[in-house]
């Protein structure tokens, strides 16, 4: 995986008040270095740990830097690098890098990685959906049909340009490919996507109906999503919102997994309050412990999704009383005409304990064998 140069934790002059407000919400092992407002010409390492950020003054001495007296350093590299590797007197060890973000810092990042496009090659067209952040439009890119996720407000920016530096280092032909990504000085992003001409899932299956879709199409869509999962699962990555409304159908029927909104590296928490009860895991929505497992979970519902040609889960049931019920152990009925041997796979996607579910590969596996099987009936 494409990892980010090595100097981004570096903050410059912000203060005691702004590191703090960066290292939440609050994650173990979270830093940065900045400069020290103090003692000008030292710095400062802020971790987060435990719920509260610790700043440990970086002082110089004898022309190198140290914060205990014991270890030496030549430079803030070096001195960072010692530390992720053995905590050795600090509160944790150095985890994760709270990268300086800014769209100044993107544009030089994706520019360096290649995922620079240039604004004057991009015509936009049409509006194709509008999100809660900005227009999704189609429009061309040097004679090439794109997608392309319009965001305006430069807050919002920063929360899609982590998720354009996810779709950067995932790449397979049931991930929506990102084309690459423009940054314009007043803070304005386009994220470009390859475009898919048959939209969303759901409204795919709803619009056609069984009629028009038999067994073996609807088995295609299960086994181009389980595709794209466990290739997620093998770079541990955890999706988070998989659901029939975030696959989107190409001109030739092929259904690749896209927004990556919410994507983050394996088993980190985040804000339930945005979470789309009906397809998220019980233990994600009470513990916030969303993992492949709990994408396991979701990709069961979106079974139920496309067997039931789009219909929205947990039909009857009222929203507030369908986690209780599933903490009792209900589980839906079978969708009409959808076979036993698929609903088996729902129910163990749908089980309680996240560690008794099958893992992506295995869903897999089972799902060309019931393949192999249609192909040897007809």
């Amino acid at each position: 995986m494409r990892t980010p140069p090595n100097t981004q934790w570096f903050h410059g002059k912000i203060t005691r008040d702004q590191a703090e407000r960066l290292l939440n919400p609050p994650e173990t092992g979270l830093f940065l270095v900045r400069e020290s407002t103090n003692f000008p010409g030292d710095y400062t390492l802020c971790v987060s740990c435990d719920g509260k950020v610790e700043h440990y003054r970086i002082i110089y001495h004898n022309g190198k830097l140290t914060i205990d007296d014991e270890a030496y350093f030549e430079n803030l590299m070096q001195l960072v690098e010692h530390y992720t590797k053995d905590a050795d007197g600090l509160c944790t060890k150095l985890i994760k890098p709270k990268l300086e973000e800014g769209t100044v810092a993107a544009q030089d990042e994706f520019s360096r990685s290649g995922w620079s496009l240039s604004r004057k090659d991009l015509k936009l067209q049409q509006v194709i959906g509008k999100g809660e952040f900005g227009d999704v439009m189609v429009g061309d890119y040097r004679g090439t049909k794109v997608a392309v996720k319009c965001i305006k407000n430069d807050a919002t920016a920063q929360a899609f340009i982590a998720e354009a530096s996810v779709m950067t280092q995932l790449r397979h032909d049931n991930l929506v490919q990102l084309l690459g990504v423009i940054v314009e000085e007043n803070g304005s992003l386009f994220i470009v996507t390859e475009y898919m001409a048959k939209g969303c899932l759901v409204d795919y299956l709803r619009s056609r109906g069984r009629t028009v879709l038999g067994g073996e199409a609807l088995l295609h869509f299960a086994l181009d999503v389980c595709e794209a999962m466990a290739y997620l699962e093998t770079n541990n990555f955890v999706h988070r919102d998989l659901a029939a409304r975030n696959v989107l159908v190409s001109e030739d029927n092929m259904a690749k997994v896209s927004d990556f909104g919410l994507t983050k590296e394996a088993s980190s928490t985040q804000d339930t309050a945005k979470l789309p009860v009906k397809w998220t895991a019980p233990e994600a929505l009470r513990e916030k412990k969303f993992s492949t497992k709990s994408d396991v979970w979701s990709y069961g519902i979106l079974l139920w999704e496309i067997y039931s040609f789009g219909r929205v889960p947990y039909p009857r049931i009222p929203l507030k009383d369908v986690v209780p019920r599933v903490e009792k152990g209900y589980k839906m009925d079978c969708p009409d005409g959808c076979p036993e041997v698929v609903y088996n796979i729902m129910k163990q996607c749908w089980n309680l304990d996240p560690a008794a579910r099958p893992s992506f590969q295995m869903l897999k596996e089972w799902i060309q064998h019931i393949t192999q099987g249609m192909g040897k009936r007809q």
